[in-house]
């Protein structure tokens, strides 16, 4: 029986030898910087009805919704900061080790840490986009003092520019992560359930290209039995680092 260390090992010299590594994160991830999932223990439904997030909800009872939408993704998550797994992802970007980042997050703390090449399937939190003239501005810009706010330009509503309940995936991010997803000959799942729908689709489609899988999460997920190479037990935060250490060592 292989001990953790082994598994690490393993796992560090599978991604030194790849040529195409790709990582797919999910909420787990940063639940370690403060943020809480949506679903499940301590998720945010438990708090909030998931209504606020419908897209018809939205365009109906927009004040209320974004009064919601400020306390939970300003107000709250604003000042959390990306943890030591996002940093070694902005790592190893930078030393060519990783192509890209296929996120379901929207907290752009992959950004923060400094991955550049991200694909962000849900859209992201730090901007917001005019539902009438699609002017898209940062939150830095943006005045949330008269709720809901309204669009410099044209008077328009403004939308946090994440996909809501009711509303497809942007085309771009799908076809860009269904690209990586073939490409890449090894990916990482990192925080990942895979019960969301699309987006569990994507490491089934690396899966099904021979792309090694290397799952890291603190629980066996719906992945796990049927696309992961190699299970690692743990928050990305530690093992992403114990791996890291692992690959220095390597020549």
């Amino acid at each position: 029986m292989q001990t953790t260390e082994d598994l690490i090992s393993r796992a560090a010299e599978a991604i030194k030898q790849s040529k195409y590594t790709v990582a797919f994160t999910g909420a787990g991830i940063s639940v370690e910087s403060g943020i809480p999932p949506f679903r499940g223990e301590g998720g945010l439904w438990n708090k909030y009805d998931p209504k606020i997030l419908d897209i018809d909800y939205f365009y109906t009872h927009s004040g209320r919704s974004w009064s919601a939408i400020k306390e939970i993704f300003y107000d709250n998550f604003s000042q959390k900061k990306p943890n030591k797994g996002h940093e070694i992802l902005a790592k190893w970007e930078a030393s060519g080790l990783l192509k890209s980042v296929i996120t379901q997050n929207i907290d752009n703390l992959h950004q923060e840490a400094g991955n550049e090449h991200v694909i962000e399937f849900h859209g992201n939190s730090q901007r917001l986009v005019c539902v009438h003239c699609g002017n898209v501005i940062e939150i830095s810009s943006a005045d949330l003092s008269d709720l809901p706010p309204r669009c410099v330009s044209c008077g328009g509503l403004l939308k946090p520019d994440f996909i809501f309940f009711g509303e497809a995936i942007p085309m771009l991010a799908y076809e860009q992560a269904a690209e990586a997803g073939k490409n890449c000959d090894l990916m990482l799942i990192i925080g990942a359930s895979g019960e969301v729908s699309p987006a569990n689709k994507i490491p089934q489609k690396a899966a099904d290209h021979g792309a090694f899988i290397i799952e890291i999460n603190c629980d066996q997920s719906l992945y796990t039995p049927k696309v992961t190479s190699l299970f690692l037990q743990g928050k990305a935060g530690e093992v992403l680092p114990a791996i890291d250490a692992i690959i220095q060592q390597i020549k």
